[in-house]
C-alpha cells in the first residue's frame, strides 16, 4: 500500500472534526515522503528525518508532529508496517546553553542613505507580497485534495522564499552603518564616494577607481567597495601617500595621485 493509501485509509478511520484537524499535517508528510511509495519500506531514519526538517522550520513542532505519529501509530495497528515508528518522530534536545559556543559577530555593512531606503523600501514590499501569498495559500488549502493540489506546493515555496529574503534584508539593515559620501570639493582624504587616480609604483601604470559600498561594487566599472583589500588599503589616505595590497601572487603597491 502506497502512503498516500494508507493516509486516506487513516483520515478516513477519524471523526469529521478530529480529520479536518489532522489532514493539512498529514498530507504535509505525504508529500514529504513521497506519496507513491510504499509505507511499508518507510525507515526510522525517514522517519527522524522529517521530525528535524519540521523542527527546522520553527513554529509549534509538537503540535505539527502529533497527526502524523498518529497515522504511524494507525498503521502499526493497521499491520501495514512491521516495526513501530511513532517513537522516532521525536524532537531533538536542544545542545546546553552552557555548552553553546557564542555566535560570531556579523561584520557591519556601508550603507548610503540611498542603499538604506532601497532595501526598507524592498523590505515593505515583501511584507504585502507575504500577506497575498498567505491569501493564495488559504485559498489552496480549501481543495481537500492533498493528492494534486500543486497550488498550494507553489504557494508555499513563494513564501518561503519571500520569507528567506526578508531575512536577509533584515539582517543587512540590522547590520548596516549608513554613511554619507563626502563633497569632492571638501575631500582631503579618500572617503567613500571618492574617485582615486593611482600608479602602480610596480609598472608605472595609472590606474581610477570609485570608492562605494558593497552592494554597489562593481569592479569592470571601477567601482571597488570599501572593504575590498584595495579599498581598505586606500581608506582615509591623503593624496600622494603609498599603499601596500598583499594579493594571492603578489604585493601590489600604488601611490595615490589624485583624489576626486
Amino acid at each position: 500500500m502506497s502512503l498516500e493509501e494508507a493516509a486516506l485509509a487513516f483520515l478516513t478511520s477519524l471523526p469529521a472534526e478530529e480529520r479536518k484537524e489532522k489532514q493539512q499535517e498529514v498530507n504535509r508528510f505525504v508529500l514529504w515522503y513521497g506519496k507513491d511509495r510504499r509505507i511499508s519500506q518507510m525507515t526510522p531514519v525517514a522517519v527522524a528525518s522529517y521530525a528535524d526538517s519540521v523542527a527546522t522550520a520553527g513554529g509549534d513542532t509538537a503540535r505539527r508532529l502529533e497527526p502524523v505519529r498518529a497515522l504511524l501509530t494507525y498503521a502499526r495497528k493497521e499491520k501495514l508496517i512491521k516495526a513501530s515508528l511513532a517513537p522516532h518522530l521525536r524532537i531533538k534536545q536542544a545542545p546546553s546553553k552552557t555548552a553553546k559556543s557564542p555566535a560570531p559577530a556579523r561584520p557591519q555593512t556601508a550603507l548610503t542613505s540611498d542603499d538604506y531606503a532601497q532595501l526598507k523600501s524592498q523590505l515593505a514590499s515583501l511584507q504585502e507580497d507575504r500577506i497575498r501569498v498567505a491569501e493564495e495559500m488559504r485559498l489552496a488549502a480549501a481543495d481537500k485534495d492533498f493528492r494534486e493540489n500543486a497550488p498550494l506546493q507553489a504557494a508555499r515555496e513563494k513564501r518561503d522564499h519571500i520569507e528567506a529574503r526578508m531575512q536577509e534584508i533584515q539582517a543587512t539593515i540590522a547590520n548596516g552603518v549608513v554613511v554619507e559620501a563626502g563633497k569632492p570639493a571638501e575631500t582631503l582624504t579618500v572617503k567613500l564616494g571618492c574617485r582615486v587616480a593611482l600608479r602602480d609604483l610596480n609598472t608605472g601604470r595609472e590606474l581610477t577607481y570609485t570608492l562605494v559600498t558593497k552592494n554597489e561594487a562593481d569592479p569592470v566599472s571601477g567601482k571597488i567597495s570599501i572593504v575590498s583589500p584595495i579599498g581598505k588599503a586606500l581608506l582615509n589616505q591623503a593624496c600622494g601617500a603609498s599603499v601596500r595590497v598583499i594579493a594571492p601572487a603578489r604585493e601590489l603597491r600604488y601611490q595615490i595621485e589624485r583624489i576626486e
